[in-house]
């Protein structure tokens, strides 16, 4: 069963300034290594249904999610469509700034099955997969914070 993974950092920024970063999803290939293009269609709000483009190595694919938690300058979530996985950006008033978690949790159903065998075949296995995510989530948060520190 997969993982949930988490990672986290301290912005020297207010909880708003880093929302007005994060919450941009049009800026979202900038951070996250694996994301080409994201679009929340009619704006990023509660429910919306994001069209997106991601890579791993030179592997591209299209994927669709859905908005199910937006709390500004708190957090927001999204529900890939795709294999029922939730990221999460939580942000936590400090007293240096905000500290943004993000989680990736997967449905109590695990993933879909022809996701198991594409990640076993050609990702290196659910351990591998697993690592390279949590490179990405820290890398993702790096970048964040260079843009919310500016």
């Amino acid at each position: 069963m997969p993982n949930t993974l988490e990672a986290s950092i301290d912005i020297a920024a207010s909880p708003e300034k880093v929302w007005t970063v994060l919450s941009d999803l049009r800026r979202m290939p900038e951070f996250s290594p694996t994301t080409v293009k994201m679009v929340a269609v009619g704006g990023v709000r509660d429910g919306a249904f994001t069209v997106n483009v991601n890579k791993v190595g030179w592997k591209i694919y299209p994927t669709t999610s859905r908005i199910v938690r937006f709390e500004p300058n708190k957090a927001f979530a999204f529900r890939m469509n795709e294999n029922r996985t939730v990221w999460t950006y939580e942000l936590e008033p400090t007293a240096t700034g905000t500290r943004v978690v993000e989680t990736r949790t997967v449905d109590a159903k695990g993933l879909p099955g022809w996701l198991q065998k594409t990640i076993k075949v050609a990702m290196g296995g659910e351990q591998q997969f697993e690592a390279d995510l949590i490179s990405g989530m820290q890398q993702t948060l790096n970048k964040v914070k260079v843009a919310a520190e500016r």
